[in-house]
């Protein structure tokens, strides 16, 4: 192997160096490349049946993004059961996960060179490195022993960086006494973890912060807007903090009427109102010891906001109907999409709990300022896609790699993740080949320019206006009338919103219960 000495003693050097865990993944695959002359390769992690990409050469950024689970992709799978590399014949059937995903060659990769390289540390597999080339012949002259070196390095140098990460989240976020126990509880954690895409800097500072607050007890208040992945961040903080091994208890507040709100906060007894037929935990107590996400709690009433005031403070409650006082330990994590300040000012939300919540504020940031971020969630949403819809290989034009980061993503993630499904659905139906399909700028339905924006918005405001509770026929009887009304001042304003009913109800002024059942009775819902 030509240089070998020279490259594999760089890559041994780089395991001590003082260096970020990217950078040493990055320097891998420069010298994997530099060694074999390959067209393309890969680090991945395996954790929980997924090959995750840590870094790539030679391959499109949106593969980044992507997580390849083993029972859909026959290659990965094979080197995951190996044990030992694996040289694929060049004329094997077993379809390439990166089919479509190297820049120099279109479609699919039908005889070529590969090699996987396992890479396991403490008899356990931690990950991958993948190499092609399209030569079939390309890496006949290097020796199983050879890449066994190759693999044993590239195995330490993951596994240095995983157990780096696992040490410094057990400084953050463990007592001393609990040391022990999360390193041998390192695998099941690993393997449940909760994964945030993306590179860019604003989302590596909110990991930071997500870290920071984990190891704390204090209360987190997430804002943003819509669609920004608020439950997900939510998920993070539960998962790096010691409350890990318990509960994590979802209560959406916009969708609770008020007159169950409060049971469904605090639980009940048996005959504490009609329907009451037995006794009955509440969110607070199921979430005792772990973590409880209010999410949406600007939407919360005033009276029931006094009660909530009342357990952050004090850690006691009551069901409904009962006089008995229950202590809970239970941490709060709140999220909103409104200016929580702005409803304090206006006397629509109380300044107490606004303050008691809003201990660690944590900002969601909008897909808009991510970057090409953009492009790894969309190879993310592919994946997934791809696989529901039975396509072997499906990326990104160029061109629509252009149009998704013009965008500006008014519904954040949540849009991104509709209009991929939506272009593949499009897509795979325009296509007579499911072996491959490229999401072309036409499978999509955006709005990219700021005339093709202004011209949205002009059609829009005329079709307000021809709606206008103004041209309503008056030859109808009062209650048509009343009914014709407020479905089109509650879909105007639901349009304007982005579909978003929490902001349709503080616009229009009303408990978001009361809208909820008004909508579905109008039919809008």
């Amino acid at each position: 192997m030509k240089n070998t000495p020279k490259e594999l003693t760089q890559l041994a050097l780089d395991l001590t160096q003082g260096i970020s865990s990217q950078d040493r993944f990055d320097r891998l695959l420069s010298v994997i490349k530099s060694l074999f002359g390959c067209d393309s390769s890969a680090l991945l992690a395996f954790r929980d049946q997924l090959f995750t990409p840590l870094a790539i050469n030679g391959l499109f950024e949106e593969v980044l993004g992507r997580q390849f689970l083993i029972d859909e992709h026959p290659r990965l799978e094979a080197i995951a059961r190996a044990g030992d590399i694996v040289r694929f014949p060049h004329d094997s059937d077993l379809p390439d996960p990166y089919d479509g995903l190297i820049p120099s060659h279109q479609g699919k990769l039908h005889v070529h060179a590969c090699i996987g390289l396992p890479l396991i540390a403490n008899e356990t597999l931690i990950g991958a490195l993948t190499i092609d080339g399209f030569d079939p012949h390309q890496f006949d002259q290097f020796s199983d022993e050879e890449l066994r070196v190759i693999s044993a390095l590239a195995a330490a140098s993951l596994h240095t960086a995983l157990l780096m990460e696992q040490l410094e989240r057990q400084a953050v976020s463990m007592p001393e006494s609990h040391g022990q126990a999360a390193l041998q509880a390192g695998k099941s954690s690993q393997a449940v973890k909760v994964e945030m895409i993306g590179k860019s800097k604003i989302m590596e500072d909110l990991r930071s912060h997500i870290q920071a607050v984990a190891a704390t007890e204090l209360t987190v208040l997430i804002t943003g807007e819509t669609g920004v992945g608020k439950e997900l961040i939510a998920a993070s903080i539960h998962q790096a903090s010691h409350r890990s091994s318990q509960p994590l208890i979802y209560l959406n507040c916009a969708a609770l009427p008020e007159s169950v709100a409060e049971s469904e906060l605090f639980g009940h007894v048996k005959g504490a109102f009609t329907g009451a037929i037995s006794d009955r935990k509440g969110k607070f107590e199921m979430a005792d010891g772990g973590t409880l996400f209010l999410d949406e709690v600007g939407e919360l009433p005033l009276a029931l906001q006094a009660k909530l005031l009342r357990v952050l403070q004090y850690g006691d409650l009551q069901r409904v109907g009962d006089d008995r006082v229950l202590k809970v330990n239970t941490r709060i994590v709140a999220a909103t999409n409104r200016q929580l300040h702005e409803e304090v000012k206006q006397g629509k939300f109380r300044a107490d709990l606004y303050h008691r919540l809003s201990v660690f504020p944590i900002m969601a940031p909008p897909l808009r300022e991510r970057g090409n971020d953009i492009v790894l969630l969309a190879g993310f949403f592919i994946e997934r896609s791809k696989g529901k819809l039975g396509i072997q290989s499906m990326r990104l034009s160029r061109e629509a790699v252009d149009v998704l980061s013009a965008y500006p993503w008014p519904g954040n993630v949540r849009e991104l993740e509709h209009a991929i499904n939506r272009a593949s659905v499009v897509a795979r139906a325009e296509s007579s080949n499911l072996a491959f399909i490229e999401l072309q700028p036409h499978h999509f339905e955006l709005l990219n320019t700021p005339s093709q924006q202004a011209q949205h918005a002009s059609a829009l405001s005329n079709e307000t206006r021809q709606k206008s509770p103004i041209s309503v026929e008056t030859n109808i009887g009062l209650k048509d009338a009343t009914n014709r009304f407020q479905y089109q001042l509650i879909d105007d304003c639901y349009q304007r919103n982005n579909h978003n009913w929490a902001a349709t109800a503080r616009e229009l002024e009303l408990d978001a219960g009361n809208l909820h059942r008004l909508a579905k009775r109008l039919g809008l819902k």
